[in-house]
């Protein structure tokens, strides 16, 4: 069962937040809010925080950026993984991955199954990895931004969290990139 060792010291990640969105603004932005409170709430760095239009192109090229930058561990987006034709954040991400972290969507659709029922069908919330940098997809609802940080990322993402999480193994997410 998974617990948090507490002889282990944190280690605070360094998280951007991308929202994805045709008509929000900052102040409009409730599902970045809930991120952005629950990243700096559970002690890591908020970096930086924008909001893109669902363009493909656009939220690909602002993934690979944050993926470029050093600064620079986790990027979050929320907004644009449903099934409309505007729906483009999953195929941007997947653009930007080197691999995928298939078993996110699933457990973010068991968790989603408990709240919301067969509607979690909808969603195509996505994990992967680029660069060393994880990036996650979650859907544009802050109920969905809450599950997916309350339920798997402030888990994940807490180095103390055992029996395993992705910090312990974020020196080497890049290790191939550094072979001869």
């Amino acid at each position: 069962m998974s617990r948090i060792d507490e002889s282990k010291e944190f280690i605070p990640v360094r998280i951007a937040v991308l929202t994805v969105s045709d008509t929000r603004s900052l102040d409009q932005d409730k599902s970045g809010q809930t991120l952005v409170d629950r990243i700096t709430g559970a002690g890591h760095t908020l970096v930086d925080r924008k909001i893109i239009q669902d363009e493909r192109d656009e939220i690909a090229a602002q993934l690979s950026a944050w993926v470029a930058d050093d600064t620079v561990d986790v990027v979050i987006s929320t907004g644009g993984t449903g099934l409309t034709g505007r729906d483009v954040t999953v195929e941007a991400h997947r653009d930007v991955y080197e691999k995928e972290i298939d078993a996110f969507g699933t457990v973010f659709t068991i968790i989603s199954m408990q709240k919301i029922g067969t509607s979690a069908i909808q969603s195509r919330a996505t994990g992967g990895v680029a660069g060393g940098t994880y990036l996650f997809a979650l859907p544009g609802s802050p109920g969905a931004c809450k599950d997916a940080w309350d339920e798997i990322l402030v888990k994940q993402l807490d180095y103390r969290h055992r029996p395993c999480n992705f910090v312990e193994i974020m020196p080497r997410l890049d290790e191939h990139l550094r072979r001869k």
